[in-house]
């Protein structure tokens, strides 16, 4: 019998914090179950396997990251909701470490076409709309973004920036600047 106070969603929160705390390829069933101070069958009776909970806190960190990319670019568009919207990636990666992480790993496509991820997609294309690119253009200027949103936070988060000039504050900008100057003058080939 599950324990009581015990939920699916209790556990993946649990897992989502942990993850941010230890990093999310330390997630295990077990450190959940030592989180509640509960056996860890107990954990298994709201989860069907570590892959289970890892997938939860995917899902979780997707969510939680098109949530914040949609009320920060509502009413925006071009260049302003260009920026909103990576600011978003960036601030959610040094906020939440470990589900930035578990945001990029990879699902199964019936998971994946089920979760927030299509949502970051729709809120790309979106500020692109503000660009006129042609939509057959559309999905090399979203992986453009996407390489430089998690590139750029990913070598911050390993600590890339920390020993040089100037402040990576500049550089973010400077970068943003020269994508929106990219996708302001985006040719497609002939």
């Amino acid at each position: 019998m599950p324990r009581v106070g015990l939920t699916p969603h209790r556990l993946v929160q649990a897992g989502a914090e942990l993850a941010d705390e230890v990093g999310f390829e330390h997630v295990t069933v077990s450190a959940v179950a030592r989180r509640f101070g509960v056996k860890v069958a107990s954990v298994y009776s709201h989860l069907k396997s570590s892959r289970d909970l890892e997938t939860r806190i995917t899902l979780l960190a997707l969510e939680e990251m098109a949530d914040r990319a949609d009320d920060a670019v509502a009413g925006r568009a071009g260049r302003d909701a260009l920026i909103a919207f990576a600011n978003v990636y960036r601030d959610y990666a040094r906020e939440h470490p470990g589900r930035y992480t578990a945001a990029r790993a990879p699902l199964d496509p019936a998971t994946a076409a089920a979760s927030a991820g299509p949502r970051h997609a729709r809120s790309m294309r979106a500020i692109l709309r503000g660009y006129h690119l042609a939509e057959s253009e559309e999905v090399h200027a979203i992986r453009l973004m996407g390489s430089i949103f998690h590139g750029y936070a990913s070598l911050e988060a390993s600590g890339a920036f920390s020993h040089s000039t100037p402040d990576p504050e500049v550089s973010w900008a400077r970068i943003l600047d020269s994508l929106d100057e990219t996708l302001a003058n985006w040719s497609t080939p002939a």
